[in-house]
């Protein structure tokens, strides 16, 4: 007998979709439900079937939800696709996630009433992505009956840390646009033809808006929909991490003692916002659980239609990188522990991280550059063999392991708020919004024709305000996986200020890149007034000396023989970041600025540094392994090459239809 043979789901029925059930939460609000079912000719079949369900804010009948739903039900599962409380058809108000345990126990109580009904076996599997992944997290706290497994891409751990804010600082390039565009199908737009009409209207005006911020209260047309503005005006304003932050629908972090042990499945990337979150829940889980727990970290922006991308942003990653089966690694998952199936996709490590950077220094036939990489294994993380390693920051721009001595002359310049260095790529959330911002890797130079904040084509390096520290050309190649912090001893003339850092591959002049390739791996910030405690807000003393700890979040990376590692100290990063206005006020309510000069030391008793985490492994050592858990290529399965076919081409059409549903919501 083959152990390894998948045994999984076929298509073995139609499908026959039961629309807005509304579904009774404890205090009396219903959300709307979509329920599809197993049919023969028509008829719904009699017995008992697990439940794959997704809890979104996005509409439940969206083309994608609507073509993932049938796939399940079509392999003899019930698909639950509902909308949260506030939106689509359910009832209720909405705040983000962070209504009041709204997520935590309308999860719960959506989950108690499926295992009621006759149609279910018991066994539900969560699925979905970012906001969908949240309301997983959500409700798995609560414990619900039937809960039996999840499959999550993308998705936060805390979302005062680094979601919805990030070292202190607004993620304002991802979630004004998002206020805008949620508020244009929100309550008081479906209510208001006018509201909704002014809404759509003033969408494409979005890079004036942000030109404005901060957007006060009654100042803009999100006023219109005061739900919404409110939603982010308390986002913006709300620093301190208080109760406020401290909800299941936001937050794993304070109740992570309380998570079920059931197997999960996670997915995230470089460039896709939740990658220092993921690997910190693969972290906390492996200490807690003993179900199974996977991993992939691949390259991709954050969205379904990029994981069939080899680009992130004008890079290209090989085809290697890409993932094209996710609909097929999911129902293997669900196979496995809702159907108690042996899909083998247990075989293998806990993670699967690809590697960026054993490409060749040439453009490909679009003009990107051929970065490339590989998939390594591991089980852990971080991963066996790292090393953390500190590169000092030193007064010649160097960037080395030396300690700096006494000698060293501190490094100065002056960040002017109205002038802010430009978002150029990043691990951005959401990879297109309005035209505001645009995630994955770029050459770290001005691009007026794509990125709005950009005023001329310069590299970024050769402005005033960026601190360029970089290593000599390396002598040979070096392996960074896991996170990455930066700390610096550094001061101000301000009270209040913001320092950023961002991680960058400097490639050499070569015959396609006469300049090189400065391209970005990752970045973070640090909020002055939250430098000690993400709780508290304390105001500097001008020009005393402090300690700061940026947070970049995690990549992988070789750099290879002849490049250099290159860190970039600034004190912007906008619109990614709203900008700091120097001044002291309240967050998100001054109009007034100042420029603020700032001082970076790096002596021996005022250090500063990056710390990075070397993989010290031979290329011998290192395995190429297959893309996927267990064998995906079709060898070990029992799928027909018809049925295989139709997996693939769902995977292209949900993918199509994720990157459709973007561009119709941003040119509604």
């Amino acid at each position: 007998m083959i152990t390894n043979k998948y045994m999984g789901s076929h298509i073995q029925y139609d499908v026959v979709l039961k629309k807005n059930i509304m579904v009774p939460m404890r205090d009396g609000i219903k959300l709307a439900t979509d329920i599809y079912l197993p049919a023969i000719s028509g008829k719904i079949v009699e017995g008992e079937f697990p439940t794959v369900i997704e809890r979104t804010p996005y509409d439940n009948a969206s083309p994608r939800l609507v073509d993932t739903a049938k796939f399940y039900a079509s392999r003899g599962y019930v698909a639950v696709m509902q909308d949260v409380r506030g939106r689509g058809e359910s009832e209720g108000d909405w705040l983000y996630l962070l209504n009041e345990k709204d997520e935590s126990l309308d999860g719960f109580d959506t989950l108690s009433w499926i295992v009621d009904q006759k149609w279910s076996d018991g066994k539900i599997g969560t699925m979905g992505l970012s906001y969908t992944g949240a309301t997983q997290h959500a409700l798995a706290l609560a414990n619900p009956p039937g809960l039996t497994t999840q499959f999550i891409l993308d998705s936060g751990y805390n979302y005062h840390t680094h979601t919805v804010r990030s070292g202190g600082a607004f993620c304002s390039g991802i979630f004004v646009p998002y206020a805008f565009r949620m508020a244009r199908d929100g309550k008081e737009a479906q209510v208001n033809p006018n509201v909704r009409k002014n809404l759509i209207e003033c969408f494409p005006d979005l890079k004036d808006w942000m030109n404005r911020l901060p957007i006060l209260k009654g100042e803009s047309p999100l006023s219109q929909a005061p739900t919404y503005e409110n939603m982010l005006l308390t986002m913006a304003s709300k620093g301190k991490y208080d109760e406020f932050w401290k909800n299941p629908g936001a937050n794993i972090e304070e109740y992570i003692d309380d998570y079920p042990d059931i197997p999960i499945f996670m997915l995230t990337s470089w460039y896709g916002h939740h990658v220092w979150a993921t690997t910190t829940k693969l972290i906390e889980f492996k200490k807690r659980f003993k179900s199974p727990i996977k991993i992939i970290i691949g390259t991709w922006l954050h969205g379904y239609e990029t994981l069939l991308d080899p680009y992130s942003g004008e890079v290209n990653f090989g085809q290697d990188s890409i993932l094209h089966n996710i609909e097929d690694l999911r129902l293997r998952w669900f196979d496995q522990f809702l159907k108690e199936i042996d899909t083998n996709v247990l075989e293998g490590p806990t993670a699967k991280i690809f590697v960026m950077g054993t490409g060749k220094t040439k453009r490909d036939v679009t003009g990107a550059l051929i970065h490339g990489g590989y998939w390594r294994n591991s089980d852990m993380w971080p991963i066996d063999g790292t090393n953390f390693e500190r590169y000092y920051l030193h007064s010649n721009g160097l960037l080395n392991t030396i300690k700096p001595d006494s000698q060293e002359s501190p490094t100065e310049f002056t960040f002017d708020p109205n002038n802010p260095v430009p978002t150029l790529g990043g691990c951005i959330q959401t990879p297109k919004v309005g035209g505001i911002v645009s995630g994955g890797a770029f050459d770290q130079k001005g691009r007026p024709d794509k990125f709005f904040m950009c005023k001329d084509d310069l590299p970024f390096a050769e402005r005033e305000d960026v601190m360029v520290f970089e290593t000599e050309p390396l002598q040979e190649s070096i392996e960074i996986v896991g996170n990455i912090t930066v700390s610096l001893s550094a001061s101000s003339s301000a009270k209040d200020t913001d320092f950023t850092a961002k991680l960058i591959d400097k490639y050499p002049p070569s015959e396609d890149f006469p300049k090189g390739f400065a391209m970005n791996l990752c970045d973070g910030i640090i909020r002055a007034r939250f430098r000690n405690d993400r709780s508290k807000e304390e105001l500097m003393v001008p020009d005393q000396i402090y300690k700061f700890e940026i947070n970049l979040q995690a990549t992988g990376n070789v750099f290879k023989k002849g490049h250099r590692i290159r860190l970039d100290i600034s004190s912007s990063n906008f619109p990614q970041f709203d900008v700091n206005p120097n001044t002291g006020d309240p967050l998100w309510s001054s109009k007034s600025t100042m420029s603020a000069q700032q001082t970076i030391y790096h002596d021996d008793k005022n250090i500063s540094f990056i710390t990075l985490p070397i993989i010290k492994q031979s290329p011998a050592q290192k395995q190429i392994p297959e893309l996927f858990f267990g064998d995906n290529s079709g060898r070990h399965t029992e799928k027909t090459p018809e049925e295989q076919k139709e997996i693939d081409e769902h995977n292209e059409r949900m993918s199509k239809l994720y990157e459709d549903e973007w561009k119709r919501l941003d040119n509604l």
